[in-house]
């Protein structure tokens, strides 16, 4: 059986420079109609960087939300939402870090929070590294710290990784680098 519900309105009430905010009148499968509060977010990208040592390069960062500071992989917000999510995650894989590659293996996508939230993320792992310099933003302020693959792994299961594209992108490649 197939769900959806029908929108019979929408009216944005914050369009921000990150997200945008809507609420839509919606009609459900019942004919009854309900209220849908919708973040829009243009979608963002994460890389998994695996260097010839096994080891997960991560930043580390404040995040404000969670007033601390958050172990991740490199990532950022796409340019709008027409952006090549893997030319956004090559892209922030040298701001951030400072690396490139030309070895890109995709990891899938995912929904960090569907019942709001329309952001997709777009996960790659990146190996055979090169390095270079950072260029951070000037509003980015981040430590590189590199971890052991298997390390990062345990980190995850044992949840000393709280970041939910970081988990799933780690676990991903455990599976793809297993096979």
């Amino acid at each position: 059986m197939s769900h959806n519900e029908k929108t019979l309105k929408s009216e944005y009430f914050f369009k921000g420079y990150v997200i945008k905010l809507r609420k839509d009148n919606v009609l459900l499968e019942n004919n009854t109609e309900a209220t849908r509060e919708v973040v829009e977010h243009p979608g963002g990208v994460a890389v998994l960087p695996l260097t010839d040592d096994n080891e997960v390069i991560f930043v580390k960062q404040f995040r404000y939300p969670y007033m601390k500071e958050i172990l991740e992989l490199p990532a950022g917000k796409l340019d709008g939402k027409g952006e090549d999510p893997f030319l956004c995650g090559k892209r922030e894989l040298k701001e951030e870090v400072g690396a490139t590659s030309d070895n890109y293996t995709p990891l899938g996508m995912l929904y960090p929070s569907p019942g709001f939230c329309d952001e997709i993320i777009h996960l790659y792992l990146a190996q055979d590294l090169s390095y270079g310099s950072q260029n951070l933003d000037e509003d980015e302020f981040l430590d590189v710290i590199k971890i052991p693959f298997d390390k990062a792994y345990e980190m995850v299961i044992n949840n000393e990784i709280e970041d939910a594209k970081t988990q799933i992108a780690i676990l991903k490649a455990k599976h793809i680098l297993e096979k």
